[in-house]
This record gives structure tokens, sequence and C-alpha cells, in this order.
């Protein structure tokens, strides 16, 4: 038989390849759907705004653009109409899944939705706890998704432990079209980072989400180890000043004595062992986010330096006379209840108005147990990065569910890798392999 250069065969034998633009400010975000619609043989471009996102579609138009629910650069609403006008052929699709009303639909329409939803599912689980929590313990195993649901439901509105009694396997759940409403428009306000389908925790989403783009102080309330830290880093990556630095600080674990020099800077011989000066962190964070962590563990005196830079942009370093400035988005953390240290005198009022403009606030574990599948799965697939994913039996999942959680997420996080540890090479965590520590690091 003869054989044909591949230079000359047959035009319907060379197939161009389907091209998505996938356009966010969140990377884990275009990161998973990147994965998806590559599994489905889409080649996949990114763009972390609407500005590059026009600019790789006049360079090479796609034969779809996968937009974010809202973009760091520009109106959503106003690229969108303006997109559409410019490429009339390109399938415009939104996160949520939808799409302009006279946008026509693509050929590969029902795919893209397909690599959205799966996309989102992989995210946070938003379509049902059943499947997700059978990963984690395998699939042998239907029955315990089942059965702990309704458990950590049970346990969430009461402080009484609650033992696991076996239920009988049923169907997973079918979404009706208003719950699948509910759904879409809860997911388009999910973070990647921030596991749980709770009210409380889609909240933290819509909250981050209305603010990252501006230039507005938050301050984070919530216990220890549930979670401040990722919110911060959160709104730094979805802001304008992601390609800047986010430099976290733990004002609760630098001694007083060092800590306004590690903030501020100081120049050489400022004080005893300054061999040579240096950049602080709040010089360092110049363009980016600053991350306060435990900031109501500041001493008064330096709140007040703190305050003055916050007021002005600029700032002293240690023995220097010479102002700097600085232009930083702070993002402060506490577990403290700052308002009631200000009555008290513990806390600076003024500095607390500065930094509280907006509130966003991680609830306790216990305020979402309805989220300890997602969690447990999240964090098993985690470790199974480096080893064998291990599964949970019913008895450890019982025993994770009647525990009461102070130390919270971080707690979860460490019960989990210390059991991965007790049974060594099995497969399968038992309640035996539970064990809680009475201290959160």
């Amino acid at each position: 038989m003869l054989s044909l250069p591949v230079s000359v065969l047959p035009a319907t034998n060379r197939i161009r390849p389907r091209t998505a633009l996938v356009t966010s400010a969140d990377r884990s975000f275009r990161q998973r759907l990147s994965e998806v619609l590559t599994s489905l043989r889409w080649q996949v471009r990114e763009a972390e705004g609407g500005a590059q996102a026009w600019t790789e579609s006049e360079a090479a138009p796609p034969e779809a653009l996968i937009v974010d629910s809202w973009l760091p650069d520009l109106d959503l609403a106003e690229f969108l109409k303006d997109f559409r006008g410019t490429f009339p052929q390109v399938d415009l699709v939104t996160a949520g899944g939808s799409s302009l009303e006279e946008s026509p639909r693509g050929p590969y329409r029902q795919e893209l939705l397909y690599a959205l939803r799966r996309c989102q599912d992989t995210d946070t689980a938003a379509w049902n706890t059943a499947p997700t929590l059978n990963r984690a313990i395998g699939d042998s195993q239907p029955v315990v998704a089942d059965a702990i649901a309704p458990l950590i439901a049970a346990q969430a509105a009461s402080a009484a432990p609650i033992l696991l009694q076996p239920v009988p396997a049923k169907a997973i759940p079918i979404r009706t079209d208003a719950a699948a409403a509910g759904s879409d428009q809860a997911s388009s306000e999910r973070l990647p980072d921030m596991i749980g389908d709770a009210p409380c925790m889609v909240e933290i989403g819509r909250r981050v989400r209305r603010v990252a783009p501006r230039l507005t102080p938050v301050l984070i309330e919530g216990p220890t180890g549930s979670g401040k830290e990722l919110v911060a880093e959160a709104l730094h990556r979805l802001s304008a000043r992601s390609r800047k630095s986010f430099v976290a600080i733990n004002c609760a674990a630098i001694p007083e004595a060092l800590l306004e020099a590690e903030l501020f800077g100081h120049t050489r011989g400022a004080f005893t062992g300054a061999v040579k000066g240096r950049v602080g962190r709040i010089e360092a964070a110049d363009g980016g986010t600053l991350f306060l962590d435990e900031i109501g563990e500041m001493p008064l005196g330096l709140q007040s330096k703190l305050l003055r830079f916050v007021e002005s942009g600029e700032l002293q370093r240690v023995g220097d006379n010479e102002t700097v400035k600085v232009d930083v988005r702070i993002v402060a953390a506490t577990h403290r209840p700052l308002a009631q240290d200000t009555q008290s005198g513990n806390f600076r009022a003024d500095l607390y108005y500065r930094l509280a403009v907006f509130l966003i606030r991680t609830p306790a574990l216990a305020e979402h147990a309805q989220d300890l599948p997602l969690l447990v799965d999240h964090f098993m697939r985690q470790m199974g990065r480096e080893a064998p994913v291990k599964r949970l039996d019913q008895s450890a999942l019982a025993k994770l569910a009647a525990h009461n959680w102070p130390g919270n997420v971080r707690e979860l996080e460490h019960v989990l890798e210390r059991a991965a540890i007790l049974a060594g090479d099995e497969a399968v965590l038992t309640g035996q392999d539970i064990e809680f520590g009475h201290a959160v690091n």
C-alpha cells in the first residue's frame, strides 16, 4: 500500500485542536480547569485578567473563552459585551456556566459546562458529599458516606458526642433545578483553598471576592487553626497586587525588643548586634500585601508607630531620621476580640478602626462540622502526593465525628497525619490510629 507523506494527507485527517482560553486571577482555578479541559483533548491557554485575555485573543482567537465571575482589571459586564462584539465567533462562557443572552452556543458548549462542573466538583465538592467521601475511604465502603453525613449534621446541632450507627446504603441524591441554581450561585463565591460547603464558608468566599480588588484594609478574626492565613493569601492572590510580594509576619512569634526592627527595618549600628542595615517586612512588601498575623499581640508602643505608617504610608527605619514611602495593602488577623480589647485599653481604638475597615470571620470547625468529610478527603489527598493514599474505616470516621475540635482545621490536619504515620504500611486507618493531642502548635 502506498503511504502518503503527512504533508499531503487529506485535510479531513488533520483535525485542528480545539483551543480554550481560561481567564481568572485565581491561579488554582485556572490550573484545575486546564487539567479537566486537557483531559478532554483541548489545548488550553491561560490569562490572569481581561486585558491579557483580549491580547491573547487578538493574537489567536480561541474556540472558547471561559471567564471567572470577576476580573481584577476590568469590569466583567463591560468586558463580556465588548468581547462578544469583537470576537463573535468565540463561545463565551462565565465560570458559573452562564453567558450573554445574545451569545451563540458553540458546538462544544456542553463539553465546556461539563469541564466547569468537574472543576468545581474537584474544587469544593459542591455537588454532594457522598462521592467525595467515598474517594477518601474507598469505594468498597459506600455505606459510610451516607452514615457520616447525618451524624455530622446532628453533631453540629448538639455539643454531646454522638456515636455512629449503621445506616442502610441509599442512592446518591440528585439535584433539583432549584437546588442546582442555588449551588451554581454559591460555587461562584467559593475559594479553591477554603474547603467547605457550609453557609459560613461560602460567605467567606463572597466577602473575599468583593473586597480583594480594592485597597481596603481587612481584619480577619477567628480562632487559632481556622485558616486565617489562607484567607489573607486569597485576598492577595485575587487582587491586582498578586504579581508583587505577599509578606507575612507573626506579631506573637517575635520578641518585643526585635519586632520593631523586623517590621520597620534598621540601620547599621542601630542596636547591639546590628552589624549591617536591613530592610523591614513592611518595606519588603512594597507594591504587594503585608499580612500582620496575631496583630492583637503587638505591644501598645509599637501600635502607635504602626498607626502613623497606616495613616501616612511613610516609615522610619530604626536608627534612621529619614522617612521612606511604602505602598502596601494591609491585612491583619487575630484570634482575640479586638473590639473588646479597645475598651479595656489593651489595643488602640484608633488603630483598630484603621485596620477593621472590612471584617472577615473564619469559623471554628465545630461551626461547620458538616464539612468534615470534605476536609478529610482534602487532607488525605494531600498526604497522598508523597505516599499511597490511605483510606479511613467506619470506626475512624466515627471517632473524628465525635470530637469537638478545639484546634479546628489545623488540628484535624495534624490528627490525620499522625494517624497515617501510626498506621504504618496499612492502607486503611482505623479508630485505633486516631489520637487527639492536648495542644495545637
